[in-house]
């Protein structure tokens, strides 16, 4: 582990002061205060289990008793073997010859004479282990250390369990709580897993150490979520977790990430190793091994892409077997994308660096057509837009049961609070005991059949999904965003017009790195205020400081006083998507709903981002406002999560006509009359004329007083061609005959009639010629016009 490597634990020494003193040395210190038993029983018990120990320890190889224990059968074995083989190995045959020992072994370790290993100590119980070493073994420490955690936490279950642990550490390396180092705490917990699978419990003595100060300020903000938090890997690692074969190929992958990696967050980056890694080359040298070319042979280009539409998932069921369903890929076009991008970095890098990845450089196997998503998205939005459509509807449904149950599991927690410890109490009609000790969280009972019931528990996940439902839909932020909401997040506004100050949520970047703003509307403030009341510290008033995990980036974000956190194993720690997840699967099954199919309804956190874009818009809110209020660069991207209804479609229209109605006269929308009507069709029986038709609006009059070949809107019919070029011919004979015979007023009208005439016939000879567009090629006379002069 990288974390390890970072943190290495203390050796286990075999020689120190204490271990190296003579047996008269041992024995003269276990009778003096403060090894000196204050009752004379116990001293007694102590001192002869520690003289039958020393003296078989004496018969072992070692210059001190650590490395005699080292060589003695007792150091390989367990604890719970040294309960039962302890007495003949030492050839003690008292009557409580075990236990007789085992207070002898504990004075020797209170003395820090022996030193037992984590696992030894793992697989032993010792009722007063604990108090003895935090009595003789660094007092001051675990003193202020109580004072700190104070005293519930420190009586609790979970308290108990953290001392243990702290007790177990100094026992087997030595020194303090002060000397206990992050490896130290690493490997106890790798100690634990081995011993038993679950380590739930067992990290919140490390909490307490970080309190305290003891820890460097680089070291892991918690050990309970370390095997799901592996923090950001390097380009090597993220290339060879899916161990390609080539190692050419596998190191133009690592330097071609490397040269993307300034420009990319890690999450791309890590997409951009599974895209080309795992999804490309590793399915190219699995159907042609040993290759080790980008030059793709046609063949396995295309079994390649046919291979990359459909995926398997595996899924185990109850009786063990796997089942394997096959299914279209979803995101089959930006996977093309993203090997097409990735052929053609490589011709584009290659001309600026040609001896660098100029050998690389090979056709594309990925065409544009191939890279298309057009269908895909298509596929979404009608697929997210049904969602949308039948979860909008549900979503009051869905408030009110979340905050029944929240309240059903509140009532539950109160019953259990006012039951005393180990007494009895009924519930919804069941009738619960309450256990006899207390952990710092949850509070726990158990149920007629004696099965335990996590009340706290219960409690916790109806509170935060009723807070999660609250929170998203009357702001539509993203899931991560609603997580990194903090006390800081809350800010006042002071209106330039009015004056008055209204609340803002400031929404922390996330996925565009664009903070923005949102009003905190009444019913948003309420669920605010709750979520404050809940996580704020009794004793100073304030939000703790929280330090969360950004499962994106895989990084620890500095303290903040974040709004939803609460408190599990005893620590402060932020709430979890599957903590949420949990809370609403538990609230969808209480509302019964179903979709179109009669199947149960589920309802994912981002479905009620969708939800608010949708019913913003829906509202009335125009559409680049929401763009703002969503956070997205373009606004495409809040078009695509509105989902459009049929009804929405057809009120908009209704409502456009009415609007456009109250523009124009309301005369113009009454009823015609009888006349009105017969005049409006007469209309059109008088725009015939000889030479084609009359194209003035209902109700105005000539212009031209029916010259109609003067006309502009005159509208020639083709069959009237001939009829044209005689009226034509007729105005040129008449203007001669008028200059003929000086009439020269008459000759002005007849010139504009005539230029009439030609537009006339210019715009029909348009009309019948196909339209020809010249390309500027020569044509054949031109060509053979040419001679050749040289």
């Amino acid at each position: 582990m990288a974390l390890t490597e970072r943190f290495p634990p203390r050796p286990y020494e075999d020689d120190w002061p204490e271990t190296s003193q003579s047996y008269e040395e041992v024995m003269a210190r276990l009778n003096r205060p403060p090894l000196r038993a204050a009752s004379d029983s116990t001293h007694d018990y102590r001192r002869r289990g520690a003289q039958n120990i020393l003296r078989w320890l004496q018969h072992h190889p070692g210059d001190t008793w650590q490395q005699r224990w080292n060589a003695s059968p007792a150091a390989s074995c367990t604890g719970s073997e040294w309960n039962k083989r302890s007495a003949g190995w030492t050839g003690y045959g008292a009557a409580n010859a075990s236990g007789i020992l085992n207070s002898g072994l504990l004075a020797l370790v209170s003395a820090e004479v022996l030193r037992p290993s984590l696992r030894w100590q793992l697989t032993r119980s010792s009722t007063n282990m604990r108090a003895v070493i935090c009595q003789h073994r660094d007092p001051e420490g675990f003193a202020r250390l109580e004072q700190m955690v104070g005293p519930q936490a420190w009586s609790s279950h979970l308290g108990k369990l953290a001392k243990s642990v702290l007790v177990k550490i100094v026992i087997s390396k030595g020194g303090g709580l002060a000397d206990i180092t992050v490896g130290d705490s690493l490997e106890f917990m790798e100690a634990f897993r081995e011993y038993r699978p679950s380590t739930a419990g067992q990290s919140l003595f490390y909490s307490w150490l970080r309190d305290l100060g003891h820890m460097p300020t680089d070291a892991p903000t918690t050990l309970r979520f370390l095997t799901r938090t592996s923090g950001q890997v390097s380009v090597e690692q993220l290339v060879d977790r899916y161990n390609p074969q080539s190692k050419p190929i596998r190191n133009l992958l690592v330097d071609y990430l490397k040269e993307c990696q300034p420009t990319m967050d890690y999450t791309s980056l890590e997409d951009a190793s599974r895209t080309l890694v795992r999804n490309f080359w590793t399915q190219i040298e699995r159907i042609q091994p040993g290759i080790d070319t980008l030059r793709l042979p046609p063949e396995v280009a295309a079994a390649w892409k046919q291979a990359s539409r459909t995926k398997t998932t595996r899924q185990r069921l109850p009786d063990g077997s796997i089942h394997e369903t096959v299914s279209e890929r979803a995101n089959y076009g930006n996977l093309m994308m993203g090997v097409r991008a990735f052929y053609l970095d490589l011709a584009h890098w290659a001309v600026e660096e040609p001896e660098r990845w100029g050998p690389w450089v090979a056709p594309c196997p990925v065409s544009q057509a191939d890279a298309s998503t057009a269908k895909h998205e298509k596929r979404r939005k009608a697929k997210m837009d049904q969602r949308t459509r039948e979860r909008l509807p549900a979503l009051a449904t869905l408030v009110r049961v979340a905050r029944e149950n929240w309240a059903e599991a509140n009532a539950g927690m109160d019953a259990l609070r006012a039951a005393p410890l180990g007494g009895r109490f009924t519930f919804m009609g069941k009738t619960y005991t309450r256990q006899k000790q207390d952990s710092v969280t949850p509070f726990r009972a158990y149920d007629e059949t004696g099965r335990r019931a996590h009340l706290g528990l219960a409690e916790e996940r109806a509170f935060w999904a009723w807070a999660t439902i609250e929170f998203l839909h009357h702001t539509g932020v993203r899931i991560e965003e609603m997580l990194e909401a903090s006390h800081h997040s809350l800010i006042q506004y002071k209106l330039p017009s009015t004056g008055e100050v209204v609340p803002l949520l400031q929404v922390a970047p996330s996925k565009t790195d664009e903070e923005r703003l949102l009003l905190v509307s009444p019913e948003l403030a309420d669920v605010l205020s709750t979520i404050i009341a809940r996580v704020r510290d009794s004793r100073t008033g304030a939000i703790p400081m929280v330090v969360s995990y950004d499962v994106a980036e895989k990084v620890h974000n500095p303290p903040m006083p974040l709004l939803f956190q609460w408190v599990y194993g005893g620590q402060l720690t932020p709430v979890s998507r599957s903590l949420i997840r949990n809370g609403l699967n538990d609230v969808l099954g209480r509302a019964g709903l179903t979709d179109s199919a009669g199947q149960p309804l589920d309802f994912s956190p981002h479905d009620f981002r969708r939800i608010f874009i949708s019913d913003a818009i829906r509202s009335g809110l125009p559409p680049h406002i929401a763009q703002v209020l969503a956070g997205h660069s373009d606004i495409n991207t809040t078009m695509g999560y509105n989902a459009i209804y049929p009804a929405d479609a057809i009120e908009s229209h209704r409502a456009f006509i009415a609007r456009r109605r109250t523009i124009r006269p309301s005369e113009e929308y009454r009823t015609p009359t009888d006349e009105e009507w017969d005049a409006f069709l007469a209309h059109f029986e008088k725009r015939k004329l000889s030479l084609g038709t009359c194209a003035r609006a209902f109700g105005t009059a000539c212009i031209h007083e029916h010259a109609c070949v003067r006309c502009s809107l005159l509208r020639p019919e083709p069959s009237q061609h001939n009829r044209l070029i005689e009226i034509r011919d007729n105005l040129i004979d008449r203007i001669a005959e008028a200059q003929r015979e000086g009439w020269f007023g008459e000759v002005e009208g007849l010139e504009i009639s005539l230029a009439g005439a030609h537009g006339k016939l210019t715009q029909l000879d348009a009309a019948l010629q196909p339209s020809v567009v010249h390309l500027g090629l020569p044509t054949f006379d031109q060509i053979a016009g040419r001679s050749n002069t040289s």
